[in-house]
């Protein structure tokens, strides 16, 4: 068993009328609809990029 800790994610808001970097920032998350969630190894690119977006997303 490996000592890796995961975070899910899931999308609450829409990035209409967001930057376009948010928006790449999600589709690089795995997250481009509002519900859908995803489980990522917590790195600290992959938390940068949910701090981007900490407005949008849900952590759990």
């Amino acid at each position: 068993m490996s000592n890796k800790s995961t975070l899910v994610i899931t999308q609450k808001k829409s990035p209409i009328g967001r930057k376009s970097d948010q928006k790449k920032t999600l589709i690089g998350l795995g997250l481009n609809k509002i519900g859908r969630s995803k489980v990522l190894n917590d790195t600290p690119s992959i938390r940068g990029m949910i701090n981007k977006v900490k407005h949008l997303v849900e952590i759990n």
